[in-house]
């Protein structure tokens, strides 16, 4: 197995190559994996089979442009990024096909943290492709006992449900930032809430083409309870619901190379909404929350 680090991965590549082990994560890389500088993707890329492309969804379409000329070969390209192409609004297997056009895409979902994975602790996840025998192959080597898969070929449902899970967190987090000051867990009202996103999830799904039972399976609410427990999306809404703005909050989390993909896909999901001509009370009260400047209490009013 081959990892290859991009030129935005320099601060990651210089503690791999020291510690061998990425600064997010607990555990040190396997000791067969080659490790590839920005410099030697056409060294890195030389019999790749499966091509696994990491990038955000502001970087997969530059990404997959690099990589392109290099991985021509491969028998299936594998995103695992969440959310929609600024521009032009396009899913990841969308973006990665455009640029890619003779490999097939799986896409992958579920409740997956990587901290958790790189723990090799017990999880389940999702491979989505145009046809199961894709996703299938394309599992196939990474299926184990700490990683179990299922297969399915609804791309839209599973892409759309990573997604939109970020946005759920956030709301979810919020609570936990509104109850700090007095010490109230609002434990009725999250219930509630995520109750009323997971539905919110399953309609927007279903608005775009996908299934609701991928949205009420492990690439919808599984991804979205485990992101609500923990981890930078549920986080941000913490701390938004304490008081702090949302930019400045953004931008300090990220100079702490936190990457938040919520606060785009909460754009994304009110843009897809707008298309479909969806209301959708939860996810429209955290857009007002981070874009509007509405206080963060205005997620308590999706409970009326």
């Amino acid at each position: 197995m081959t990892l290859w680090a991009s030129p935005h991965d320099a601060r990651a590549l210089e503690r791999l190559r020291a510690e061998g082990k990425h600064p997010s994560l607990p555990e040190h890389l396997p000791a067969d994996v080659r490790l590839f500088g920005p410099d030697q993707l056409a060294t890195a890329a030389v019999g790749v089979e499966i091509a696994i492309l990491g990038a955000n969804s502001h970087g997969a379409r530059s990404l997959a442009r690099e990589v392109a000329p290099h991985v021509g070969g491969a028998e299936v390209a594998v995103s695992v990024a969440k959310g929609l192409e600024p521009r032009s609004g396009l899913r990841m297997s969308q973006v990665y096909a455009e640029e890619l056009p003779t490999i097939p895409i799986v896409s992958v979902g579920g409740p997956c943290l990587a901290t958790e994975l790189a723990q090799a602790l017990p999880t389940a996840g999702v491979w989505a492709a145009a046809t199961l025998e894709t996703a299938q192959a394309a599992g196939r080597p990474f299926d184990a006992e700490a990683y179990q898969l299922t297969y399915t070929d609804d791309v839209i449902g599973v892409e759309l449900c990573a997604m939109m899970k970020n946005v759920a967190a956030i709301g979810l987090g919020m609570l936990d930032g509104l109850g700090k000051p007095t010490g109230e867990d609002f434990k009725n009202a999250k219930a509630a809430l995520f109750t009323k996103a997971a539905h919110e999830i399953v309609d927007l799904v279903g608005a775009s083409g996908g299934r609701a039972g991928t949205a009420f399976g492990l690439a919808g609410i599984g991804d979205q309870l485990v992101t609500s427990l923990g981890g930078r999306n549920r986080l941000y809404g913490e701390l938004v619901g304490a008081g702090e703005a949302p930019e400045a909050t953004l931008r300090d989390l990220e100079a702490r190379g936190l990457t938040v993909e919520g606060v785009d896909s909460t754009r994304d999901v009110a843009r897809l909404a707008d298309e479909l001509n969806l209301y959708l009370p939860y996810h429209a009260a955290v857009h007002r929350v981070l874009f509007d400047g509405a206080d963060a209490r205005d997620i308590l009013e999706v409970l009326r």
